[in-house]
C-alpha cells in the first residue's frame, strides 16, 4: 500500500513590517515577564528565530524595545472612557468605583502585566514611576476629586487613602502571579468589600451618590 503522499515544505509567510514589529513586541512582552529586564536580546532573538540584526532593524537598541514593551503592556490596557465613568455623577459613586476597577483588573490582572511591573521595580527602572503618574492623572486624582465631592460638606480626602485602596486591590493580582499564593477566583467580591470599606471609613456619602 502507497504511504501517504509528502508534500514539499510550504515555504514561510514574508512578514510585513509592522507585524514583523508586532511580532517581535509580543515576544518581548513573554521574554521579559520570564527572565525580567535583564534578559539578553540575543537571547530573544533566539526565540524568535531571527538574526539580532533584524531585531535591531526594528527597535535601534533595547531600551526603544522595553519603551514599546511599556507601551504595549500598560498604556495600550487603560482605556479613557475609565475617567469618563468615574466622572459620571449621575451614577452612584460606589457603582462607578467598582465599575473601573473591574474593568482595571481584567486588564492588568495578567502574567505579563505583573511580573513585568515587578521587574521593572527591582530593575530601578523608570517605566513604574512613568506609570503610576499616568495612572495618578488619569484616574485616581479624578477619582478622588468625586469622592470629596459626593461626602458630606466635601470633606477633604488624601490621595494617601486613594492608594492604600488601589494598592489593596492590586496586591491581589500580585499574589496570583508573582507569589503564586491562591486567591479568589473572581475578585469581584473582595473588590466591593474593599471599596465598601473605603468608604465607610474614610468619607460619608449622601445625597445622590450615596454608595448603597
Amino acid at each position: 500500500m502507497p504511504g501517504p503522499e509528502l508534500r514539499p515544505p510550504q515555504p514561510k509567510r514574508r512578514l510585513k513590517p509592522a507585524e514583523r514589529r508586532s511580532q517581535i513586541v509580543d515576544a518581548a512582552v513573554a521574554f521579559f515577564a520570564e527572565v525580567g529586564l535583564e534578559g539578553r536580546t540575543r537571547d530573544l532573538s533566539a526565540r524568535l528565530g531571527i538574526g539580532q540584526s533584524l531585531l535591531y532593524k526594528y527597535f535601534e537598541s533595547k531600551e526603544a524595545l522595553i519603551e514599546a514593551v511599556f507601551e504595549r503592556v500598560y498604556l495600550d490596557r487603560l482605556r479613557p472612557e475609565w475617567r469618563d465613568w468615574l466622572c459620571d455623577r449621575t451614577v452612584p459613586l460606589r457603582t462607578r468605583m467598582l465599575r473601573f476597577y473591574t474593568a482595571y483588573t481584567e486588564a492588568i490582572f495578567t502574567y505579563e502585566w505583573m511580573r513585568i511591573f515587578m521587574f521593572s521595580g527591582l530593575a530601578k527602572a523608570k517605566l513604574n514611576a512613568r506609570y503610576l503618574a499616568h495612572l495618578h492623572a488619569a484616574f485616581l486624582e479624578p477619582m478622588r476629586l468625586e469622592i470629596a465631592a459626593a461626602s458630606d460638606a466635601h470633606a477633604a480626602v488624601e490621595m494617601e487613602d486613594i492608594w492604600n485602596l488601589h494598592g489593596g486591590i492590586v496586591y491581589i493580582g500580585i499574589r496570583r502571579f508573582v507569589y503564586q499564593t491562591p486567591t479568589p477566583p473572581d475578585v469581584g467580591p473582595a473588590i466591593e468589600r474593599a471599596i465598601d470599606r473605603f468608604l465607610s471609613d474614610v468619607v460619608s456619602v449622601t445625597g445622590p451618590s450615596h454608595p448603597r
